[in-house]
């Protein structure tokens, strides 16, 4: 691990950190809404984006709604599992509005390209998730794509952006071939497959007991919580 780090942080101007945000710098908590980064991330954030070539956060959350945030000058922001990034998501705007008007769900949120339905509150995870198992076939049946995550059912475009091509195009634009990513649920193993081919490429998994064991076999390195990974960012 510590030879991984030592490598990126040697030259940090050619190189790039890609941070989701909940479960990563923010805390998971039971509604979105009451998610923010500590202080003490957000101090290091501002640090790293004066140190490294590129700090870009790449999120399931609305861009804007990170920016809020993170709320820290110089920090690249990328949206809705990379889907900003690509032009032809707004197209499928109404679509994904539509279908969430379909489904009756007491925690249901909009966000600017997908819709996101949460369970983590229910008083039956299980019965919920055999519910929401067959929304998501609806949606599949309607054209678009349907991905669980941390206690959520996401309904997104059917497109081929996610948070590795995000990534990449991020690293392409700035011409980078060193990277840290950092995630803890399912969408970030595409970030994971982003660093492919790199000459650094550091994969860093925050993990609980809910995280999918395939985030912690493709992980370089594993901690077990947020603040286990702003330990690991003050090394950097």
């Amino acid at each position: 691990m510590a030879a991984l780090l030592e490598r990126l942080a040697a030259e940090p101007q050619l190189a790039g950190l890609f941070l989701d945000f909940d479960g990563v710098l923010a805390p998971i908590v039971e509604r979105p809404e009451d998610a923010f980064p500590p202080d003490e991330a957000r101090r290091e954030l501002a640090r790293l984006a004066d140190r490294y070539a590129l700090v870009a956060v790449v999120s399931g959350r609305a861009g804007d709604d990170v920016r809020a945030r993170v709320d820290v000058p110089g920090v690249t922001i990328v949206g809705s599992h990379g889907l900003e990034l690509d032009p032809a998501a707004e197209t499928w705007r109404e679509n994904i509005e539509a279908f969430g008007r379909t489904v009756d769900w007491p925690d249901t949120e909009q966000k600017t390209l997908t819709v996101v339905f949460h369970y983590r509150t229910t008083a039956d995870e299980h019965a919920a998730r055999a519910t929401l198992e067959d929304v998501a076939r609806r949606a599949r049946d309607a054209g678009l794509r349907a991905s669980f995550g941390r206690k959520v059912l996401e309904v997104l475009p059917p497109l081929e952006a996610n948070k590795g091509t995000a990534v990449r195009q991020l690293l392409d634009r700035a011409g980078l071939r060193r990277a840290l990513v950092a995630g803890d649920d399912t969408t970030d193993l595409d970030s994971f497959r982003a660093l492919d081919g790199l000459d650094v490429g550091v994969r860093v998994a925050v993990v609980s007991d809910e995280s999918p064991p395939q985030l912690r076999e493709a992980a370089d390195i594993v901690v077990g919580s947020t603040d286990d990974f702003l330990a690991l960012l003050r090394t950097l």
